[in-house]
């Protein structure tokens, strides 16, 4: 198979997009195997760009180790530095197939029907849409449905005394505070008698 020619451009790109890859093949001591072979087919089908790390001791072996992968499984070479490979094939882009009997995607210019309208068949049309607006802005915003000044639970009365009621926490929270506050002032006491 004929090597994939790639423009220096390309090139340039596809380095600097494999620049955080991790090597997904090893090339061990046995060399460029059928197995190895099958492995980096594999995963360029699956990724189409990968990173492959020769366990060769000289330059001339991986050289030649890269040049054999390019015409086997027709790639690119994109880079080779030190014991690592950057090869890229292009992905054969798969369109989805759509199953007919699917239901068709609503359009954005198209009004959002309910799911319970939807399942009797009927559809919502624009017209539809601004009257049920009109009519919620029509509505009277404090009453709210489902509950009346009958059903509505009777707000407390406020203390004869006047003064607001606290809860517990804040009532604990506030005697921290002061609690931190005397013992800043003790503090600020205590440095002044020892001057």
């Amino acid at each position: 198979m004929p090597n994939l020619e790639i423009t220096a451009r390309e090139r340039s790109a596809l380095r600097a997009a494999a620049h955080p890859l991790r090597p997904v093949v090893l090339i061990g001591e046995n060399g460029l195997t059928e197995s190895v072979l099958k492995e980096i087919d594999r995963n360029l089908t699956a990724h189409g760009l990968i990173k492959v790390r020769a366990g060769g001791e000289d330059r001339e072996s991986r050289a030649a180790m890269l040049a054999a992968i390019c015409d086997t499984l027709s790639c690119a070479p994109v880079h080779h530095l030190g014991k690592m490979l950057i090869l890229f094939r292009p992905q054969p882009h798969a369109q989805p197939a759509r199953d007919p009997d699917a239901a068709p995607r609503r359009k954005a210019s198209e009004p959002h029907t309910p799911k319970k309208m939807a399942a009797l068949g009927k559809t919502l049309t624009r017209q539809d849409v601004r009257a049920a607006r009109k009519a919620a802005a029509a509505a009277p915003a404090s009453v709210t449905p489902g509950r009346t000044a009958a059903t509505r639970p009777a707000r407390k009365a406020a203390p004869e005394h006047g003064i607001p009621r606290r809860s517990a926490l804040s009532l604990r929270a506030g005697a921290r505070g002061g609690a931190q506050r005397t013992t800043a002032t003790s503090r600020r006491a205590s440095k002044a008698t020892k001057r």
